[in-house]
């Protein structure tokens, strides 16, 4: 990332940040489709014809990566990445408890999770929370059965994903060879039909 991103990333005020986000959505999401519909084919088939319904958000990647190699922390501390989820349809939802459209898309991340158990599919909820907040979102994450507690208390992925993200949440999907598929900024419903037409078409990939 350039130095301007990093000099751009927020460090103290949690709340200014998630407005910052939240206002940032439209203008985000505009650019990115201007720029993937022009220089990206891809848009007109595949998971493109599965944007609809709660799904109509879903953009499409310009061109096929993998993802950061930044690290996040798993619930007992120890180092993780996306990459380590290679080989399951992966996704990858970006929140905080002080977030409140975060908090309330969550349950249906974990019937999305639910859905799937014992299937290549991985739902990784990161949490921006601070050291200080750790102990309550770990708290809120074990209220879900189908979820595990991640957190990236440096608030790193999110400027580090390529483009950078400043919506909240964001969610990334990755196929079974680790290359991001598709994100959606801004809330969702995952739990319904929508939702897991993409996942079986990435499944079946």
């Amino acid at each position: 990332m350039s130095q301007d991103h990093k000099a751009e990333k927020p460090k103290a005020n949690p709340l200014k940040w998630a407005l910052w986000g939240v206002a940032g959505i439209g203008v985000a999401v505009s650019l990115y489709i201007i720029g993937q519909a022009a220089i990206n084919p891809r848009q007109e088939m595949g998971l493109k014809s599965l944007a609809k319904g709660e799904m109509a958000k879903l953009i499409l990647p310009a061109s096929a990566g993998a993802p950061p190699a930044t690290s996040f922390l798993d619930r007992d501390g120890k180092t993780t990445r996306i990459a380590d989820f290679r080989g399951k349809v992966t996704v990858v939802n970006i929140w905080a408890t002080w977030c409140g459209p975060c908090v309330l898309e969550m349950p249906t991340l974990d019937k999305l999770a639910g859905a799937y158990k014992g299937r290549p599919v991985a739902v990784v909820t990161v949490s921006l929370d601070g050291d200080r907040q750790k102990d309550k979102a770990a708290a809120f994450i074990a209220k879900f059965a189908n979820l595990d507690f991640y957190r990236d208390p440096k608030m790193k992925l999110p400027y580090d994903l390529l483009p950078p993200t400043s919506a909240m949440p964001t969610t990334v999907i990755y196929g079974k060879d680790g290359v991001e598929k598709g994100r959606v900024m801004g809330p969702a419903d995952w739990s319904g039909p929508d939702a897991r037409a993409v996942i079986d078409r990435l499944l079946a990939e």
